[in-house]
């Protein structure tokens, strides 16, 4: 991998380029991104975020991270399902979040969703996890991206589809696939990374209890 996807975090160990010199996304890159998370509200609130992220920078939310879990009482999914016009309101006159309406009404739609869909499944979770792909690094086929690194996949795709179906909101093949590289579904590290390996180990062990 060439060193121009790769950035020193000390002077024996590597991360991948995109934080740049951000400390938080920096912090983000190293504890989060592409750490396996099987806890519902943490992925529903990462599909609520993605969500958010459409046409702007994962950097621009990650800011607003902690004003947007506040105002959707943390991505409780049974407190959001029951928010109502009244809500909206209240998010769309909310400076600490985007306040774009069909993006907050999405979230509530989601909300409503998800609670059809833990009526068939038994968490997001098992969900979610049945998506991820058994390759190497959850790699399906091969990026045009110098990186390496896909922009969506065929399971992604696959998830996009199925959730579409459902009747879910901003849940497109690009956004679905950036919330499995976040989630750990895939493991999009660059050769070379420091916490590359770990998280394929994490990765593995989740997809063979699914």
């Amino acid at each position: 991998m060439s060193g121009e996807w790769l950035r020193p975090v000390n002077d024996s160990a590597f991360r991948c380029w995109w934080p740049g010199d951000d400390h938080q996304y920096q912090e983000y890159h190293d504890t989060e991104w592409g750490r396996p998370v099987v806890e519902d509200q943490r992925l529903f609130e990462k599909l609520c975020l993605e969500g958010f992220q459409a046409g702007l920078s994962w950097l621009t939310i990650l800011r607003k991270r902690e004003n947007f879990r506040k105002a959707f009482h943390d991505f409780d999914i049974e407190k959001v399902s029951r928010f109502t016009a009244k809500d909206v309101e209240r998010l769309m006159n909310d400076a600490g979040i985007v306040r774009h309406r069909g993006k907050i009404e999405a979230v509530i739609n989601n909300a409503q969703r998800a609670q059809v869909l833990l009526q068939d499944v038994d968490s997001l979770n098992t969900y979610f996890w049945s998506f991820a792909p058994t390759a190497p690094f959850g790699r399906e086929e091969a990026s045009t991206h110098p990186s390496g690194i896909p922009s969506t996949s065929p399971s992604a795709t696959r998830l996009s589809k199925d959730m579409k179906k459902r009747g879910w909101k901003f849940v497109g093949p690009t956004t679905m696939y950036s919330f499995m590289q976040s989630m750990g579904l895939v493991n999009d590290h660059v050769d070379g990374c420091w916490v590359r390996d770990e998280c394929e180990e994490s990765r593995l062990a989740i997809k063979k209890m699914q």
